[in-house]
């Protein structure tokens, strides 16, 4: 095996952190390929490091690309805040009133041997419902539902970038329960619509050259070898190299995925929503608005246990996201009620993307942090264990 390389800077911290051991040591017992990570608070970054080769003849370190995919949500979530902040609608805009096609989807209630049968919603779904998922459209990795309807219409998925594969069906009334899917992909098309710009161009001029996220961009193509490469975990604890992206140039760019960037660049955006809207000074979102991401959403709606029940073990293993923690969805990502032992405190904010970009922002404790390689399943065991244990060391280092 390659020797492991560890790359690491904390300001004010000239050692090799336990964190500097967690993820080499991780690489070399096959828990991921390579690991690039990085620890902040409200003020500056506190430690960062990365260990084993991203692919390319490179190691990885803080200059290395990732295809974000799920981690893009939080920054489409928060351009609908400042959307919200502009007065291009509020959380309760119903979505037709701004995209006068979302009205035109149905609630699927059967795959029948002749066909899907569908009926008329009972309500109009909000931008509140698209940002929590609770507008009724899931990925069909995690519904069987759905899983039918695309066998039987061969609906595009959302990775073809068309805005046809926006046009699932409803999975039950808006409201009224929680599938994770490609709400914040029609958020994007409510922001393009309202603002007159593309989406695009929005996250661009309103969120990435504000917070001087400089690596983040919207084509690999502009990345060249920075991109790391994309493997699968085999069942002998190997890995094989793929190819999964979002597409290039699509008819429409889908902010539920289609975001690439670094562990630097996302921690500097973890860090912008722990200051409450603001970084180094520029603010883009206003102190009132950002706490709609720290406030519930969807109060009444449970989510379940697990989290996600997938049916796609190539792609994904089931997600319990903090086991035994109640968890609701606020207007940027998934929040728990509770403290986590040794972990995040109440009111932390997590999620990532299926390619184990993951991320969790603790207010209460003025920390965040990122976690990224590029691996599939989702929710390897190995890694999201290793993933717990680096947050608790980083609770350890830095929360004394």
């Amino acid at each position: 095996m390659a020797a492991i390389v560890v790359e690491h800077n904390c300001e004010g911290m000239d050692r090799v952190s336990e964190l500097d051991r967690l993820i080499r040591d991780a690489v070399e017992r096959k828990a991921a390929p390579f690991i690039c990570a990085a620890v902040g608070d409200s003020t500056r970054t506190l430690w960062q490091g990365s260990a084993g080769s991203a692919g390319h003849g490179r190691d990885a370190g803080p200059e290395t690309i990732f295809r974000l995919f799920s981690a893009t949500k939080a920054i489409g979530s928060v351009a609908a805040l400042i959307a919200i902040d502009r007065g291009l609608f509020t959380m309760d805009t119903p979505v037709g009133d701004i995209v006068s096609r979302f009205d035109e989807l149905q609630v699927l209630t059967s795959v029948a041997p002749d066909g899907p049968v569908f009926r008329p919603p009972r309500r109009r779904a909000t931008l509140r419902h698209l940002l929590t998922h609770t507008q009724g459209q899931g990925y069909d990795i995690f519904y069987p539902l759905m899983i039918e309807y695309r066998e039987r219409t061969g609906a595009p998925d959302d990775l073809t970038g068309l805005v046809e594969s926006l046009m699932y069906p409803l999975m039950f009334d808006p409201g009224e329960g929680f599938a994770y899917g490609i709400g914040i992909d029609w958020v994007g098309m409510m922001i393009a619509t309202a603002d007159g710009r593309p989406i695009e161009e929005f996250v661009q001029e309103e969120i990435l050259d504000p917070l001087g996220m400089t690596s983040t961009v919207f084509e690999a193509l502009e990345v060249g070898d920075q991109l790391a490469e994309l493997s699968v975990k085999t069942g002998d604890d190997n890995f094989e190299i793929t190819e999964r992206a979002a597409p290039s140039r699509p008819e429409f760019y889908h902010m539920g995925n289609c975001l690439y960037s670094t562990t630097t660049d996302y921690l500097r955006f973890l860090r912008c929503i722990l200051n409450r809207g603001e970084l180094d000074g520029t603010r883009i979102v206003s102190r009132e608005t950002v706490e709609l991401a720290f406030t519930d959403q969807i109060v009444g709606v449970e989510l379940p246990t697990p989290l996600l029940t997938s049916h796609a073990p190539a792609v994904s293993y089931d997600v319990d996201l903090l086991p035994g923690a109640r968890l609701t969805h606020t207007a940027a990502a998934f929040m728990n009620f509770d403290s986590v032992p040794g972990r995040r405190g109440p009111e932390s904010l997590s999620w990532g993307g299926v390619f184990h970009t993951l991320f969790w922002v603790d207010p209460g404790n003025d920390l965040a942090g990122v976690f990224f390689t590029q691996m599939l399943p989702f929710w390897d065991p190995a890694l999201t264990a290793t993933f717990e244990e680096f947050e608790r060391i980083t609770y350890q280092e830095f929360l004394r």
